[in-house]
């Protein structure tokens, strides 16, 4: 019974996943610039690519969300490997905070002057504060889990 919540929510990742790589190849077909130019045009532009560069991260730690699950399944939870893949998605979530800002300052600072560029800015602020969030979840978990580990380690010496 305890395996199906862990595929349910493994599910939920994957198709997370899913939605954001149509997400990802759909958008830029339908952005401003893309109505007069040709495919290889519009998947060539800079931001396009720094936006797919930058998404490596997420889907890093998705795919890290993903084994941590499978290992959650598996009764080994409290295993380094458990520990390893918090620590990976920590430094995920902090990397792409980082990328997301970069962007952020970009558009900011190299606007044209009629754009307005407050909705990106605000996306860009509402991403950073949730992959805040999520390093931050990440980073308690990873030292609640080290520190059961290690007692557990610990406990297994005195016996």
């Amino acid at each position: 019974m305890k395996r199906i919540p862990t595929l349910f929510l493994q599910a939920v990742i994957v198709l997370i996943g899913l939605v954001v790589l149509a997400a990802l190849i759909g958008l830029p077909l339908t952005e401003g610039r893309a109505t007069n130019l040709d495919l290889f045009s519009i998947y060539a532009d800079p931001f396009i690519l720094y936006g797919y560069t930058t998404s490596i991260a997420f889907f890093v730690a998705l795919y890290k969300a993903f084994k941590l699950l499978g290992y959650i399944g598996q009764n080994k939870v409290f295993s380094p490997d458990s520990v390893g893949a918090l620590k990976s998605i920590k430094y995920c979530a902090i990397v792409f905070s980082i990328l997301i800002v970069m962007a952020g300052l970009y558009i900011r600072i190299a606007h044209h002057k009629d754009d307005d560029p407050a909705g990106f800015l605000a996306i860009c602020m509402v991403t950073t504060f949730a992959s805040i969030v999520v390093a931050t979840a990440a980073a308690i978990f990873e030292k609640i889990l080290q520190n059961a580990i290690d007692m557990k380690s610990e406990n297994d010496l005195t016996i």
